[in-house]
């Protein structure tokens, strides 16, 4: 468990009154959204603050008549779902570095070069975002933040996104076993022929038909037969 002297303060104002509680940061933050972690690895002491600096404790009475409850641990429960927990730098850090990777992955999986029609690799994209200075936003989901960081690199590396429909055609001998992998993308639509091969359209970004064809041409050894009837 964090010490006292690492945790932070998450803190309430409920009917004009201020309440604060010692946590774990990172614990904090997977109680308020919900993972599975208990209470009591959350909070660093049982004491219910009006004003954590000065040490002057909630008193018994605005409790009960606040929370409905004593209990320091439903207390504290609310406190933190309802509302806010101070962030450290280095939990700040490690969220932010997990929405940069989160963003560049959609950017690689969705975008192509429009020169080359192929995708983009991470390392570029992330090179590309570093050299215009993109801020990342920790609290704002990923997919908010790529149309706007996907305009400050594009005077960088050519990049649009880009979506395709593949109509594929595999072999008698390989159709169910690809048939698990097809249903892995978006299938559109599918068509058993009576020699046991299969027909099928499925719909992808065009940043990962690399991985779509090699991923069926390693399942087939290579008797598969593929056509890009649509891109939009």
């Amino acid at each position: 468990m964090t010490s006292v002297d690492k945790a932070v303060v998450a803190k309430l104002r409920k009917e004009g009154k201020n309440f604060e509680i010692l946590v774990d940061c990172e614990a904090a933050m997977k109680f308020k959204h919900g993972l599975p972690i208990s209470i009591r690895d959350v909070v660093v002491t049982n004491d219910i603050f009006i004003d954590v600096k000065k040490g002057d404790k909630a008193s018994e009475n605005d409790l009960k008549k606040i929370f409905r409850t004593n209990d320091a641990m439903e207390i504290s429960k609310i406190i933190i779902k309802d509302g806010e927990v101070a962030l450290t730098s280095t939990f700040r850090d490690k969220i932010r570095k997990e929405k940069k990777a989160q963003i560049i992955n959609i950017i690689h999986r969705n975008g192509i070069d429009p020169q080359t029609g192929l995708p983009h690799p991470p390392q570029r994209i992330e090179a590309a975002m570093e050299q215009a200075k993109v801020r990342i936003d920790e609290f704002k989901p990923a997919d908010q933040q790529v149309e706007k960081i996907l305009e400050a690199i594009k005077p960088i590396i050519p990049i649009k996104f880009e979506m395709r429909e593949y109509a594929v055609k595999i072999s008698p001998e390989y159709a169910t076993k690809c048939f698990g992998i097809l249903k892995q993308y978006k299938l559109l639509k599918e068509e058993w022929q009576n020699d046991g091969s299969l027909i099928a359209l499925v719909e992808l970004p065009a940043g990962i038909s690399e991985e779509f064809e090699g991923r069926l041409n390693s399942a087939t050894a290579g008797n598969v037969e593929f056509k890009v009837v649509n891109k939009k």
